[in-house]
């Protein structure tokens, strides 16, 4: 079996097969394009075959995972965009959805809690009355060292870890993910003796998660990465050898683009899991600052159903047709609950007495896709088997894979990120900052 199965069954009356057929060589191409890298951007490509590449500090970052499970409470983890979405999606993912509030009331396991990911006074004072009486460490990721949010952040931890344990102290529970030669943060960690792990120079923070970006983070959450690393290699394989007809990351980025060319503008992510939804933040900048560019690209968007049914759900039914849905479906939840009769019946639910609460989500997601079809919006799935460690590799490699084919057969850069630097311009001459 796959380790991810794409169906596109229902967008089959939107999306001929004719349609598809003439796609097969530019996707193809596109492939090519990716794996002799010959296409634009091809000095970022070092996440295509990562998961084939032993990291040589692989062992140690399991290690350090392990010291700060030991000696700390909390990580904090400092970073934002790319370095922080894709250990948050993972730790979601697959990790009990009150593991942090179990930690931190000492029922085991160390609480990993993000910060740097804006510049809210609010959310960082929280987070800093949550460590001030607890031991603490704090991981901090920017290839920089310079970005705004997680720079500031970092002033904060680092003056209250040098409080709570002396320099040298906090020193040994500062740990720094960041680039490998330069930068004000590796100029940092140097002088100060942090122990500090690499952000490699040909892999971009959005495609960063299975380097030491995400990997620290997700180890210390108790993830097995081992199985998350064999996941991605599994999916690479499949899609490197695989022919088009019967390569889902292939036929993804096939029918995604065939939409675009029909004028649909909007993809919307969707999952009946409420771990997933990180998934979808990460995947939102994954496509988001791969293909927004040049005038084009689809807006990538997001729901938690059945959630934001009550919600979204008249839009997407009967709003601008501009959109369609690509859901994520795990097949097997990793825990299940039995619906039980009731002797009174006023919920009149009694009808569902014996069924397990994964048939009935089941059944509203199979029937959600059938009014959204019927209502002219075309469905795409992505299926794994289960949630777990293996599954979510392969399904980070596979929407990565597929990112990058799309945005050759685009015709943009899926590599850079031109745009993003506007708001920094105007934000720092607003701020007087000397330039």
């Amino acid at each position: 079996m796959a380790i991810v199965d794409f169906d596109m069954s229902g967008a089959q009356s939107f999306i001929s097969e004719n349609e598809m057929s003439q796609l097969r060589n530019e996707t193809e191409d596109a492939c090519v394009k990716l794996a002799s890298k010959t296409g634009a951007g091809n000095d970022f490509l070092g996440w295509y075959d990562l998961p084939l590449r032993p990291d040589g500090d692989y062992c140690r970052l399991k290690a350090a995972a392990e010291k700060i499970r030991k000696d700390s409470e909390v990580l904090v983890v400092v970073g934002i965009g790319g370095s922080y979405l894709g250990a948050r999606a993972v730790i979601e993912a697959l990790t009990d959805p009150f593991a942090n509030a179990r930690a931190l009331a000492g029922e085991g396991g160390t609480a990993v809690i993000f910060a740097g990911n804006s510049i809210s006074p609010v959310y960082l004072s929280s987070v800093l009355d949550i460590v001030k009486d607890r031991d603490f460490s704090v991981n901090v990721i920017s290839k920089s060292g310079t970005t705004t949010e997680p720079a500031v952040t970092f002033r904060f931890f680092k003056e209250l870890l040098e409080k709570k344990y002396g320099r040298k102290g906090a020193a040994e529970r500062i740990y720094a993910t960041t680039d490998s030669s330069r930068g004000a943060l590796k100029k940092m960690a140097d002088a100060e003796g942090y122990e500090t792990f690499v952000i490699p120079d040909d892999v971009g923070g959005r495609f960063s998660v299975l380097t030491p970006v995400g990997l620290l983070p997700v180890a210390v959450a108790g993830i097995d990465t081992d199985a998350l690393l064999a996941g991605a290699r599994e999916a690479f394989g499949e899609y490197n050898e695989a022919a088009f007809d019967v390569n889902a990351c292939c036929r993804y980025a096939a029918a995604r683009t065939a939409l675009y060319r029909q004028g649909k503008s909007v993809e919307l992510l969707v999952n009946y899991e409420p771990g997933l939804h990180f998934l979808t933040e990460w995947w939102k900048q994954l496509y988001g600052e791969s293909e927004g560019k040049e005038g084009k690209g689809l807006f990538p968007a997001g729901c938690d159903f059945t959630t934001d049914l009550h919600s979204m759900g008249q839009y997407i039914q009967d709003g601008a047709r501009i959109m369609f849905e690509t859901a994520v479906e795990v097949r097997v939840p990793e825990r299940d609950l039995v619906i039980g009769s009731d002797a009174d019946n006023y919920d009149g639910l009694n009808y569902l007495a014996g069924r397990s609460m994964d048939y009935v989500n089941k059944q509203a997601a199979k029937g959600t896709a059938m009014a959204h079809i019927d209502g002219g919006v075309p469905n795409l799935k992505v299926s794994v088997e289960r949630l777990d460690a293996r599954s979510v590799g392969g399904l980070i490699y596979f929407f990565e894979r597929a990112c990058a084919v799309s945005g050759y057969m685009l015709g943009v850069n899926p590599f850079n990120q031109p745009g993003v630097e506007a708001y920094k311009k105007n934000m720092f001459k607003l701020l007087g900052k000397p330039m």
